[in-house]
């Protein structure tokens, strides 16, 4: 009997409080399932993932999570070992951090991970994400080097692409889409006569950043626009859902939480729903898909409803939205950095009028993604049918 493929994934997570996260590495898990049964082969996939409080949401006899942490990539039985029994390693960089804008500290782990992986000889997959922006020479350097000896290269968005030639990368990386619009869904509510009107509140938004002096560069007043939005769609006669899609309980990372900002302007705003504090990335999609509209600041609650066929308007706060949403031809985006408030809800209110050519839209621009991932699945595929 031929033996199974094993495959770690690095930078994945099996339970994240960002759902977006859990978005990509649900999604991967579906992807290499579906590959293992065209090679007919049986797959073992292991993620290192950090011991977050939160229950994992991947589950099954082909799952294995070994805890992440600093200790266990220097111990030689740890990420050394690990990485001796795999077939090859699968980094999806947690969606976009593979840049130097978030710290040294954060990049200096990536390419310590990723070098060892080098070292160990393992062929390895850059899964489709956002590559940059690296603005540091040596940093540079270290993303050219580490994309060059990488077995397979995918990025998200045609942005990506762009940069990785500027870095001088030897081969033309895969452009393919977010893994997400291959996300199983949940369940999907009856929440009864509409319309429903799905709003995904930024908690970090609402907070003016990671440090409350809008680090973002938001041109406009967040939190105004949103209860202006609240009011207003509540005066057209639609059910507001006040939807999180980061749901931090406790600890250092609160101050990103939704479901706290979205609790508030429920408070505030009596006639809205709050949407429950969600166990799972496909629970989430599965309650935005029943919404007959959406919008929202975290890309992932908006590709969501873009993959179930909602109209939606993403709110975006950095270049990844225009990016990933712009390359597959869906223009209805909004800078929250660049557009003033009056712009933004006239652009809101105008798709909310032609919201069924926005449906319409939707679903052509996730079928070109799909089209999209596609070359992304069939590279992979090819590659570990070699192994």
């Amino acid at each position: 009997m031929t033996r199974p493929l094993r495959v770690l994934l690095l930078m994945h997570s099996t339970r994240s409080h960002n759902l977006g996260v859990g978005a990509l590495s649900v999604a991967q898990v579906a992807i290499l399932r579906d590959i293992a049964v065209r090679l007919d082969r049986t797959i073992a996939i292991t993620i290192a993932d950090y011991p977050d409080a939160r229950e994992p949401y991947i589950h099954g006899d082909d799952i294995r999570i070994v805890p992440l942490s600093g200790k266990w990539i220097k111990r030689r039985s740890g990420y050394w070992a690990e990485l001796r029994r795999q077939d090859a390693v699968i980094d999806i960089g947690g969606g976009d951090s593979f840049a130097d804008i978030y710290g040294p500290k954060r990049l200096r782990l990536m390419l310590a991970l990723k070098a060892l992986a080098h070292l160990a000889g393992k062929p390895f997959v850059f899964a489709p994400q956002t590559v940059g922006p690296f603005t540091k020479p040596t940093s540079r350097m270290a993303a050219r080097i580490h994309l060059n000896r990488c077995a397979l290269v995918a990025v998200r968005d045609e942005p990506s692409r762009i940069h990785m030639g500027e870095l001088g990368i030897k081969a033309a990386p895969i452009l393919a889409s977010d893994v997400a619009l291959r996300m199983p869904s949940g369940p999907k509510p009856d929440l009864g006569q509409g319309p429903h009107v799905g709003l995904n509140v930024s908690g970090l938004l609402m907070g003016g950043g990671y440090t409350g002096k809008n680090e973002f560069g938001l041109g406009l007043d967040y939190p105004a626009l949103i209860d202006d939005l609240i009011r207003w769609f509540q005066a057209q006669g639609a059910t507001v859902h006040l939807i999180p899609h980061v749901i931090v309980p406790d600890g250092p990372m609160a101050g990103e939480d939704d479901l706290r900002a979205c609790a508030a302007l429920a408070d505030r705003h009596r006639e809205t729903v709050l949407a429950p504090s969600f166990a799972s990335p496909p629970e989430a999609k599965g309650y935005i898909s029943a919404m007959d509209f959406f919008l929202g600041a975290r890309m992932h609650a908006c590709i969501a409803a873009f993959s179930t066929g909602v109209p939606v308007v993403p709110m975006a706060y950095s270049r990844k939205f225009a990016g990933l949403f712009g390359s597959l031809g869906f223009d209805r985006t909004v800078d929250c950095t660049r557009d003033d408030a009056a712009t933004i809800r006239s652009a809101i209110e105008t798709a909310w009028v032609d919201r069924k050519a926005v449906a319409e839209e939707t679903k052509t621009a996730h079928a070109a993604g799909l089209v999209r991932l596609a070359s992304y699945e069939a590279a992979l595929s090819d590659l570990l049918a070699t192994l």
